[in-house]
């Protein structure tokens, strides 16, 4: 994990995850119709990220509450339940306002984990490749820079000289001045691989190569359609996040010649901002996609409200005029046939298949044949 050593809270935290520790979740309900699924996800989110769920305690509100979050109540009963079933920290399938945070840990008497925090860690614990890493430990310096108190951190010796104590300097100041140096190291670093993706994507454009990126819900199943189209290899599996770094790769298909396959991370409900503002730089690939292949788990009872996720995300990034194709995948699972679904003006506009079984592939392989002749009929290679 890189940034392990830039923060104490996130470095505990990290550490208490990787030791399976005992978790308490806790879930509020505000009225949304998918709330049980939402229960269900932060609980194989939190095993994702490496601890063990103890139990898990949900409630009703109207509204948050201002200092704790669940209530003065709740709380007491959740501090309970964590000290009986000895629980190393509570997390909570929302995003906690510093103070809330804090409020909560001094009423717990434990560490307490928001939904943000819970997918930073897992961001740091996938990231692979150099630029992941980067993007992951941008967004964590972030979240961490609105969670400093007085006295809380000394990045200076965790960091083992990212900088020196200024004269006169409370130590609050200078972890913020430290987060903020750091910042701005990255974001040149993040600047220098945005550019370099830019001169690659500019070169391919040149070619008229025809562009397509993989989006969808976390775990729909990109990465192993990426590998039934491509032979890539990359690593997939039945997991949260199982891919956090964009690959890419060329791939011939008869009447339509070559095109530029590109396979990204996952999106998620209430994504944190500030990791959709680091992965910038990867998302660009999608921006800059002649296609969209939006890979749904049609297995998935709320496939719905997942659909919808992504496309918010796609509205932040900004590619959301970009042409989509709904690739509904898992249909061996759904026990739907392989099949193609045309618009009225009879464009494909949606296609069923297996990436698993490779069933409906063929299907789909045509259907970009279609979309490739459409976006650059003359310069095609046939």
């Amino acid at each position: 994990m890189s940034f392990a050593s830039s923060g104490a809270r996130e470095r505990q935290t990290h550490q208490v995850l990787a030791a399976r520790a005992k978790a308490l979740v806790v879930a509020v309900d505000f009225g949304q119709p998918d709330f049980s699924d939402s229960v269900e996800e932060v609980r194989l989110l939190t095993e994702t990220a490496g601890a063990e769920v103890s139990s898990t305690i949900t409630s009703k509100r109207s509204a948050p509450d201002p200092a704790l979050f669940v209530g003065s109540g709740k709380a007491h009963d959740i501090g309970l339940a964590a000290r009986a079933g000895e629980c190393e920290l509570v997390v909570f399938d929302h995003a906690l306002t510093p103070a809330q945070q804090r409020n909560l840990e001094k009423e717990l008497q434990t560490r307490v984990i928001d939904r943000t925090s819970l997918i930073l860690d897992i961001f740091a614990q996938r990231a692979q490749s150099h630029e992941g890493k980067i993007q992951v430990e941008l967004a964590q310096l972030q979240h961490l820079s609105t969670r400093l108190i007085r006295g809380w951190t000394h990045l200076e010796r965790q960091k083992g000289g990212i900088g020196l104590r200024g004269p006169g300097e409370t130590q609050l100041e200078t972890d913020r001045r430290l987060i903020g140096e750091r910042v701005k190291m990255l974001r040149k670093k993040l600047a220098k691989l945005q550019a370099q993706r830019q001169s690659q994507r500019r070169a391919r454009e040149r070619q008229g190569t025809f562009s397509v990126s993989l989006i969808g819900y976390t775990n729909a199943g990109k990465s192993t359609l990426f590998n039934a189209l491509t032979k890539a290899g990359t690593y997939a599996a039945d997991q949260l996040f199982a891919t956090l770094d964009t690959t890419t790769r060329r791939i011939w298909i008869e009447g339509a010649g070559q095109i530029v396959i590109s396979d990204t991370v996952g999106f998620i409900r209430d994504l944190p901002h500030s990791l959709i503002e680091a992965f910038k730089a990867t998302l660009e690939e999608t921006v800059r996609a002649d296609l969209l292949l939006h890979v749904i788990d049609m297995a998935n009872p709320v496939k719905l409200a997942q659909i919808d996720a992504v496309n918010q995300v796609l509205a932040e990034i900004g590619a959301d005029d970009i042409p989509q194709l709904q690739v509904f995948n898992k249909s061996d699972l759904a026990a739907v046939p392989p099949g193609i679904a045309r618009d009225l003006d009879g464009k494909i506009e949606r296609i069923f298949l297996s990436a698993r079984t490779g069933e409906g592939l063929d299907l789909l392989r045509s259907a970009l044949k279609e979309y490739a002749e459409q976006a650059h009929p003359a310069e095609l290679l046939t």
